[in-house]
């Protein structure tokens, strides 16, 4: 081949050789900055604390895998209500303890009241796990008569789900700023930094604590019973004489208050009708006294002509 083509064949291999190797090297290091960013993001924000911390606050971590796929357990909060008449109130509490106890709970409140016809109520609240919640209310139905019955089952699963995104959010969050703060230099940036670290650790504990309330509410059903004792025959509070005479003194006095009203109530009238009267007897005796005047002067009158 003569030499007036080798030198321009030379030339173009080693231009296009020229242009591969930029090439390779430009897309390795797109790759290698997509990756920068793509695995660890905290670091642009710790280097933007260090430059004046003119970085935009942490950014909140995405939803969790569990939320986001629904893999979450269904939350519910069980509660019941049954109102029972009892023949003893008070062993029927006892009772109540035993069941509650037996189903891995426990008796949470109880109040003992006594009527006005000596009968006892009460009002006991157990709280057992939520597996054992249809269980333990077949036994309580065993306790007496069955008045009414309630129950409710409220599903905070889809609140309970966002709770928990926040909480993770927080932290994700919380995390970054104890990170930049670690490296910050100023005190000023340090005092910037944990006022924020504050900020987010308030919000955390707030979540926290309505997420340990729910777990509480779902992990134990709550059952309100009221125990009341039946009627006694005869009526509600029966026969008794000691009542008899005490109404009866009761009507007495009642007619002795409404007498009293009456007459303080007529006693103008009758204070009138007395001056009336004392009014009508002066007029009358002043007119009987002048009569006999008048007929002894006319009995004189003739004796004198006469005469």
């Amino acid at each position: 081949m003569s030499k007036r083509y080798l030198i321009p064949l030379v030339l173009i291999c080693c231009i296009l050789a020229a242009g591969c190797l930029s090439g390779n090297e430009l897309s390795g290091e797109t790759h290698g900055s997509r990756a920068i960013f793509d695995s660890d993001d905290v670091a642009v924000q710790e280097k933007g604390a260090y430059q004046g911390m003119s970085a935009p606050a942490p950014a909140a971590a995405s939803v969790p895998a569990t939320a986001a796929d629904g893999s979450f357990d269904q939350k519910l909060i069980q509660t019941g209500s049954i109102s029972l008449e009892v023949g003893n109130v008070a062993d029927s509490m006892a009772t109540l303890k035993s069941i509650a106890e037996g189903r891995g709970g426990y008796l949470s409140s109880s109040n003992l009241y006594r009527g006005s016809s000596d009968r006892l109520s009460a009002t006991v609240t157990v709280r057992v796990p939520g597996s054992a919640f249809d269980g333990t209310l077949s036994e309580i139905r065993t306790l007496g008569k069955i008045l009414s019955e309630s129950m409710n089952s409220q599903d905070v699963t889809e609140e309970y789900i966002d709770l928990t995104a926040q909480k993770e959010a927080k932290q994700h969050q919380l995390d970054q700023y104890n990170r930049i703060i670690e490296k910050a230099e100023k005190v000023e940036d340090v005092l910037k930094v944990q006022v924020e670290i504050e900020r987010v650790q308030v919000d955390l504990d707030r979540l926290e604590g309505r997420l340990r309330y729910l777990d509480n509410r779902v992990d134990l059903a709550t059952i309100s019973v009221n125990l009341q004792e039946p009627a006694p025959i005869g009526g509600d509070a029966g026969h008794s004489f000691i009542k008899v005479i005490n109404q009866g003194i009761e009507g007495f006095l009642f007619m002795v208050d409404a007498l009293i009203i009456l007459f303080f109530s007529v006693l103008p009238l009758i204070i009138l009708g007395l001056l009336g009267f004392g009014i009508y007897r002066w007029r009358k005796q002043g007119k009987a006294a002048i009569i006999p005047q008048e007929k002894t002067a006319e009995a004189a009158q003739p004796e004198e002509e006469n005469k």
